[in-house]
């Protein structure tokens, strides 16, 4: 029994269902992986992606990945060891660190943006107006997620 099959009965279900399925289908981890010659699972993607915009000490790196500093330090040596980022002394405080990306972490960046970004063709295949529509409710989605509580991610039945 598929998971469309599953949830039909409740559309909430049915199309989130549908919108794990597409994704899963357009995964692109496998490929972004061979393309940067490992993986960025484990935390550190979401931290290099966060570099993107300027440094971050690893306080800031902990706190927005809702880790402990230990760990936090943990990714960025795996980051560090890929050459990918590179801690700096903090102007304003030499006890802390800034950790900031290399010329290599930004040429990762752009790869892994390539990959992701690059929209399915069925996605690529739809009309304008259905397109639009689709737009404006991912768009909905998201702003309603930014606005809930963090435990937002939990499913309203436990």
């Amino acid at each position: 029994m598929s998971a469309t099959s599953r949830s039909a009965g409740d559309p909430v279900r049915q199309a989130w269902a549908l919108l794990q399925r597409f994704a899963e289908v357009h995964d692109r981890r496998g490929e972004l992986a061979e393309a940067l010659g490992f993986r960025l699972g484990g935390g550190r993607g979401k931290i290099l992606f966060q570099l993107r915009d300027g440094p971050l000490t690893l306080g800031q790196l902990a706190k927005s990945n809702g880790v402990d500093p230990p760990y936090a330090t943990v990714i960025v040596d795996q980051l560090e060891a890929q050459g990918l980022v590179e801690r700096r002394p903090h102007p304003d405080d030499r006890r802390r660190k800034l950790v900031t990306l290399t010329a290599a972490g930004h040429h990762a960046i752009v790869t892994a943006d390539t990959i992701l970004l690059r929209p399915p063709r069925a996605v690529s295949a739809l009309p304008a107006d259905d397109l639009a529509t689709l737009t404006r409710l991912l768009t909905r989605l998201l702003e309603a997620d930014a606005a809930a509580p963090d435990d937002r991610r939990l499913a309203p039945d436990g």
